[in-house]
């Protein structure tokens, strides 16, 4: 259960088992660098990275940050080997405190169209979909990606 499960702040010996958690989740895309996100999150004080520990062994992971008015969550992740065991709720609540500590009353995050689990472990944890349309351009001049 997940009383177990200890929650820190990201620091350098992260590095490595965060990423290889990404990858093993499937959360990494051709264009979008974990090691340079992972270090441009460090440099920011609207936003952090937190990460689960079991046993000593990182096990799930979670961005958090906010623009001034709304909070975000990235890269939730917990190790397909554990999971169903309240870890990915308790990264979730760690994350919501981290907003609501410096003022953030909503959050928000993005979960791709098809992953129906994910839409369904967010439902039930309280978040309800809000119907968008998301626009992105990228700023280094790279083509659209998905």
């Amino acid at each position: 259960m997940a009383e177990s499960l200890v929650i820190d702040d990201f620091i350098d010996d992260d590095i490595e088992p965060v990423v290889a958690l990404w990858t093993r989740c499937g959360l990494i895309r051709a264009w979008n660098d974990p090691s340079a996100d992972i270090a441009f999150v460090r440099r920011q004080s609207n936003a952090a990275i937190l990460v689960a520990h079991l046993k000593g062994r990182v096990i799930g992971s979670v961005m958090v940050g906010h623009d001034g008015h709304r909070g975000w969550l990235y890269y939730l992740a917990v190790d397909p080997a554990v999971r169903g065991q309240g870890y990915g709720r308790s990264l979730t609540q760690a994350a919501e405190q981290w907003l609501v500590a410096r003022g953030i009353v909503k959050v928000m995050l993005m979960v791709r169209e098809d992953n129906h689990a994910v839409h369904d472990f967010y439902r039930a944890l309280g978040y309800f979909d809000q119907p968008r349309t998301v626009f992105a351009k990228w700023l280094d001049d790279r083509e659209p990606t998905p």
